[in-house]
């Protein structure tokens, strides 16, 4: 049986994200690299998203939260926002996504502009920096009232702190 991508692409995990995440082939692109690393945290592939980060970003990493967040989140999807740079001639790429899931059961969205580097003919994620959601269009947010951010708790209990 053929699954679809995490990724969003539409295509078969196993001709999209897979050949890349078990290492049969590179990625070609910064878009196509975010695609695999979110298609890994789906499938809680923690060694890849380690090896794709850059080199010099590694000593950062925190393989047992990233593990715990991958294992523990209900991956919903992946939308691709925009993209800067990042073709199989270019070196450097930004890759603006939202990436939804559930956090024990609360429904969440990570917004991020990523940095990608390639060097040696390899892509890598080198940062992100996170991209707050803009405020709904109201005057006063009631303390009981869902939170704008989209988190699904109470105003009073998210950002309204």
């Amino acid at each position: 049986m053929t699954t679809t991508c995490p990724c969003g692409s539409g295509r078969p995990y196993d001709d999209c994200c897979e050949p890349l995440i078990n290492g049969s082939r590179p990625a070609t692109t910064a878009e196509e690299l975010m695609r695999s690393r979110y298609s890994a945290y789906t499938k809680a592939e923690i060694a890849y998203i380690l090896n794709t980060t850059h080199p010099n970003h590694r000593g950062d990493f925190d393989e047992k939260g990233s593990r715990e967040w991958a294992e523990n989140s209900v991956w919903e999807g992946l939308e691709i926002r925009n993209t800067w740079g990042g073709s199989a001639e270019e070196s450097e790429g930004k890759v603006e996504f939202i990436a939804t899931y559930r956090d024990k059961g609360v429904r969440r969205t990570h917004h991020e502009l990523a940095e990608f580097k390639k060097e040696g003919g390899s892509w890598y994620f080198v940062d992100g920096v996170g991209i707050k959601p803009e405020p709904l269009k109201s005057d006063k947010v009631g303390r009981n009232e869902p939170c704008p951010c989209g988190s699904g708790q109470k105003y009073k209990k998210c950002c309204g702190k």
